[in-house]
């Protein structure tokens, strides 16, 4: 996503040479979504994987409906529009499957059973090699794994997002299902940095960088931070190394924009915190301590991993 403008202007050399240095470095899951950047994102992934498609694992979200003029207008999920949305997407891919394919969302308009039993016939022609879901709650999950297996949830969790640990991981842990972790570093709040805010950045849009809330959340990743330095990480390292220790059979999705970014996040896979960093950390960082939802509250009331 953050190779596609979501967080300011981007140079496709440079996150390609991302993606190799990954590649490299024996990272294999590759996530995308076919409206990162309106279809940007996939053909910047189709010259990164080119000659490599056997290295790679990718998972495709879909659904999301754009304007031209960069806007959000809803969410689509109908069989035949995942058919279309999918054609598509193997074409700015340049394969002939997809490993992973997803809604973004939960179509209120479209049970999870006729968007899941339009993905499962994708699977039978064999342009679909897995189903997975994104942003939802434990029981639509549930409801999807009825039709078809599930193979992986996607959802946003870290120390300050910790919301999937009340039903849905369980749930998870239950039917044998993986997640994938985004937001690990809270879109940059954990790291303790100064986030951009500009023309262009989608976080101009994220309650918790809200000037209102700058303050109060800025305390909170001080506290982060001082806990990385105290046991010798960087913040980022910490965020990685937080979600492996809490979910060690998930993995974390890191948005790395720069080879340092890919570096720095790589070293938190080989950090380890015992129980009582995990204790400490989570009495200093505490998610009711957050000021502002994840998302703007449209886009709250519209996830089902929220109800």
């Amino acid at each position: 996503m953050g190779f596609s403008g979501m967080y300011g202007a981007t140079d496709d050399a440079q996150s390609i040479a991302v993606i190799h240095a990954a590649l490299e470095r024996g990272v294999t899951f590759l996530d995308t979504g076919d409206f990162y950047g309106m279809g940007h994102n996939e053909m910047l992934i189709a010259r990164a994987i080119e000659g490599r498609r056997d290295r790679v694992q990718l998972s495709v979200k879909y659904g999301g409906l754009r304007s031209p003029d960069g806007g959000w207008v809803g969410f689509d999920t109908r069989p035949a529009a995942t058919k279309n949305f999918l054609a598509y997407t193997l074409k700015r891919l340049g394969t002939d499957h997809i490993d992973i394919y997803r809604p973004a969302r939960l179509d209120p308009n479209v049970p999870i059973e006729d968007t899941v039993g339009a993905i499962a016939e994708l699977v039978k022609q064999g342009y679909v090699r897995q189903i997975g879901l994104s942003e939802v709650g434990a029981e639509t999950v549930k409801r999807a794994q009825a039709v078809h297996p599930i193979v992986d949830v996607q959802i946003e969790y870290s120390a300050v997002s910790r919301t999937p640990e009340a039903s849905l991981f369980p749930a998870l842990h239950q039917m044998g299902i993986s997640a994938t972790l985004y937001g690990v570093m809270s879109r940059g709040l954990l790291t303790g940095s100064k986030v951009s805010t500009a023309p262009g950045d989608f976080r101009r849009w994220l309650p918790r960088f809200a000037d209102a809330n700058r303050e109060q959340n800025g305390g909170v990743a001080q506290a982060f931070v001082a806990l990385a330095t105290k046991w010798g990480m960087t913040p980022g390292q910490l965020a990685v190394a937080y979600v492996r220790a809490k979910e060690p059979n998930f993995t974390p999705l890191v948005g790395a924009r720069t080879v340092e970014q890919l570096t720095d996040a790589l070293a938190g896979i080989e950090r380890t915190l015992s129980a009582e960093q995990l204790a400490e950390l989570e009495i200093a960082v505490n998610p009711a301590a957050i000021a502002g939802t994840r998302y703007a509250p449209a886009q709250m009331a519209h996830l089902d991993s929220e109800r």
